[in-house]
C-alpha cells in the first residue's frame, strides 16, 4: 500500500484531502456530490468511518475522519472511500480514462 494512506495513530482524528485529477470542477453538480456523500454514508454504516467534518469544494474534498473503534483500518476505509466514487464515475465518464491515457503518452489537445 502507498505511503500516502498510512496513519500514525488510528484512535485520533485525521485531516485528509481528496483531489480530482487536473483539479477539474467536478463536484459543481448535485448528482456528483450525492454519489460522494452516499459513499461516505456507506463507509460510516458498513466500515465504522467516523466523520467529524467535511467540506466538498468544486475540485476537491476536505475531511476530518477517524474509525470510531472499528475493526476496519483507517487506511483501508480511506482507500475504499476513494475507490467507490471512482468506480461509479468511470462508468458514466469513460472519456476521462481516454484523456488520462493520452496525456500519459505525451499527447495534448
Amino acid at each position: 500500500m502507498s505511503n500516502k494512506y498510512k496513519f500514525g495513530n488510528e484512535r485520533h482524528a485525521h485531516f485528509v484531502t481528496y483531489t480530482v485529477v487536473h483539479w477539474i470542477d467536478f463536484f459543481i453538480r448535485n448528482e456528483y456530490r450525492n454519489i460522494l456523500i452516499d459513499s461516505i454514508k456507506f463507509c460510516q454504516e458498513k466500515k465504522g468511518l467516523e466523520v467529524h467534518a467535511y467540506c466538498i469544494m468544486p475540485s476537491h474534498v476536505h475531511m476530518i475522519i477517524g474509525t470510531a473503534g472499528s475493526s476496519h483500518s483507517l487506511e483501508g476505509i480511506t482507500r475504499d472511500l476513494k475507490g467507490i466514487p471512482h468506480d461509479v464515475f468511470a462508468i458514466f465518464f469513460p472519456m476521462i480514462k481516454s484523456i488520462t491515457k493520452a496525456e500519459n503518452l505525451g499527447c495534448s489537445g
